[in-house]
């Protein structure tokens, strides 16, 4: 069994803009690729997982959708990392157009993503990570039973709980990007081998 992180798109690894609804509007955001290498070295799955409820609205397609995980995964893989694989929901339980206006078992933070890679990766949950720029993605974590750490956006912060997250002992896992996601995951890692 393989440890994997799992990481949210917009706001995580590229710049939230709403709804991404053309290609130009992809930037990557500072010290990702870094963030990135630095998990990949540790031995990590890194595994996008990630709510796309504009198709359900109607927005964009899931075409559209695959395409901008394509770019993304050659984007990282030319600079040196590769993103093992891309998981997205196009769902929303209470808005867009049928066949995506559903109660689905993949929007975060339910686990239907997560599960699937599971199934497909044989990942050991226990030892896997959730990395993300909303409370949903922790939730996510505590949800799927593993860690979870929450990057840093001013307004989710004032409503930040211990309990919140996985364990207490996580309350300090809100950092200010990737790179120092992965920093606290190898701290962890080397507290735990000792």
């Amino acid at each position: 069994m393989r440890s994997a992180v799992f990481l949210d798109r917009d706001g995580t690894l590229i710049e939230d803009v709403g709804y991404l609804s053309s290609i130009s509007q992809i930037k990557v955001l500072p010290r990702v690729v870094d963030g990135l290498k630095l998990l990949k070295s540790m031995g990590y799955l890194l595994i996008v997982v990630t709510n796309q409820s504009g198709v359900a609205r109607g927005f964009f397609s899931e075409d559209f959708v695959q395409n901008v995980h394509d770019i993304l995964g050659r984007l990282f893989k030319d600079n040196g990392v590769a993103i093992d694989a891309f998981y997205y929901c196009p769902h929303h339980p209470t808005e867009g157009f049928p066949p995506y206006n559903v109660n689905c078992d993949c929007r975060k933070p339910k686990t239907g993503m997560i599960k699937r890679a599971i199934c497909e990766y044989d990942i050991d949950i226990s030892n896997s990570w959730v990395i993300g720029d909303s409370l949903v993605d922790v939730q996510l974590a505590r949800n799927a039973g593993c860690k979870g750490i929450l990057l840093n956006r001013d307004d989710d912060l004032h409503s930040i709980s211990k309990e919140s997250f996985c364990d207490t002992s996580l309350y300090e896992a809100v950092k200010y990007d990737l790179f120092e996601g992965a920093l606290y995951i190898k701290s962890d890692v080397s507290l735990r081998s000792h």
